[in-house]
């Protein structure tokens, strides 16, 4: 009998040879989140474009850059740790089409550099452990300075309806999406993210090949191979970990959406994924499903779940469940608020809840804010006290 590494390995294997008569040549399907480089650009110059982009377009260019500052408080902490914290981080992104066709045909060069920093001695990404909760918040807000992201070539055929990417990926591009799964513009706790806390994913630039291919008009797959010891700020270390210390990141996801364009708003995906050790991610060997459902009603209101069972892979929580409802255009037309529970189930501990809710705003064409407000009851780490709170601010500039 196969194992599930094997099953694993041959689907994402027939992933990427699969080939789908029933494609559209005028309908392409958008495999990556609305933070994958071409759609932050994309989104960005809906709203503000200098005439150098328009330039740099005409040789297949297209750039951007943006500063976040996040800044956290709480109305108590543990005894050792501070009630605050605040975090930087700078990008520099963007890709070259080298290769295009009249039927969105497409190979492109994608990169995205880092500066990630923190103005206190604790980061915002390990703020909830501060306030005694097992989470993580804005894990994209450290303090482990420059590093490298993304560099990888993209790969679109069968008239846009599969995509191909290898090189240095981020797994969270691709990886159980749904439309406000975004550390940058979404909820900010990693409960409402990839995987809602139960998925032993690899670091940034991990080394390794994604794919996704619609097979028919509506159902989708979408499958990544990656190295589990990928270190961002040392990234071309992983030629050595990816072929001597084979130790890998498998996936496959199958998923049903309401159209092409749109993969991951209408959207019911189950995603089975395995994950070797690594003590560079602090992780064991383990393997888990998760499941995700989601629909944007009148173009407003965006209900969803999501749940998540791991096993044996030392994830920080081995089952957890969040549910949610957004609202687009509340108070401007690319203003919008989300609300999120999430249930966590934790050995030798009561369950923990961490309830969000946040409002992100479009203050000018370059500049946005998110108002944000966590509340965690039980928290894990913290069996003396039954809830805290957290107030967050993220702010963005569009450089």
């Amino acid at each position: 009998m196969f194992s599930h590494k094997k099953l694993l390995t041959l689907a994402i294997s027939g992933l990427l040879v699969t080939t789908n008569s029933l494609a559209k040549e005028d309908d392409k399907a958008n495999f990556g989140s609305s933070d994958a480089v071409g759609n932050k650009i994309a989104n960005d110059n809906k709203k503000s474009k200098p005439t150098f982009k328009t330039q740099l377009e005409q040789h297949g260019i297209e750039i951007g850059a943006d500063y976040f500052a996040t800044f956290m408080t709480a109305n108590k902490a543990l005894p050792t740790k501070e009630d605050s914290a605040s975090s930087g981080l700078v990008r520099f992104y963007g890709s070259w089409t080298a290769m295009s066709d009249e039927k969105n045909n497409r190979g492109s060069l994608i990169w995205k550099v880092e500066h990630r920093h923190s103005y206190t001695d604790n980061t915002v990404k390990d703020f909830e452990f501060d306030v005694g909760g097992l989470g993580l918040i804005g894990p994209t807000f450290s303090d482990e300075g420059a590093r490298l992201t993304n560099l990888y070539w993209k790969q679109e055929f069968m008239d846009g309806n599969a995509t191909v990417v290898g090189g240095f990926l981020d797994v969270t591009d691709f990886v159980d999406l749904y439309a406000m799964t975004s550390p940058w513009s979404g909820f900010m706790n990693f409960a409402f993210s990839t995987g809602t806390t139960t998925i032993a994913l690899p670091g940034d630039a991990t080394l390794g090949m994604a794919g996704g291919v619609m097979l028919s008009d509506q159902y989708y797959l979408i499958g990544s191979f990656a190295d589990m010891n990928s270190i961002s700020s040392k990234p071309f270390k992983g030629f050595e970990s990816f072929f001597s210390d084979n130790k890998y990141f498998k996936s496959v996801e199958f998923g049903w959406a309401k159209s092409r364009g749109e993969l991951f708003v209408d959207n019911i995906h189950a995603t089975l994924w395995h994950s070797d050790e690594s003590e560079i991610q602090g992780s064991t060997e383990g393997y888990g499903i998760n499941f995700s459902a989601s629909r944007l009603i009148n173009s407003t209101w965006y209900p969803f779940i999501r749940a998540g069972i791991s096993e044996d892979a030392g994830t920080l929580m081995e089952k957890s469940v969040s549910a949610g409802i957004g609202y687009y255009g509340l108070g401007g037309e690319s203003n919008n608020l989300g609300l999120a529970v999430n249930w966590g189930d934790i050995k030798g501990s009561d369950d923990q809840y961490t309830t969000e809710l946040f409002y992100f705003m479009q203050i000018t064409s370059n500049f946005e804010l998110t108002a944000d407000i966590q509340y965690i009851a039980n928290p894990a780490l913290n069996l003396a006290e039954k809830s805290a709170l957290i107030y967050g601010l993220r702010l963005r500039l569009d450089i």
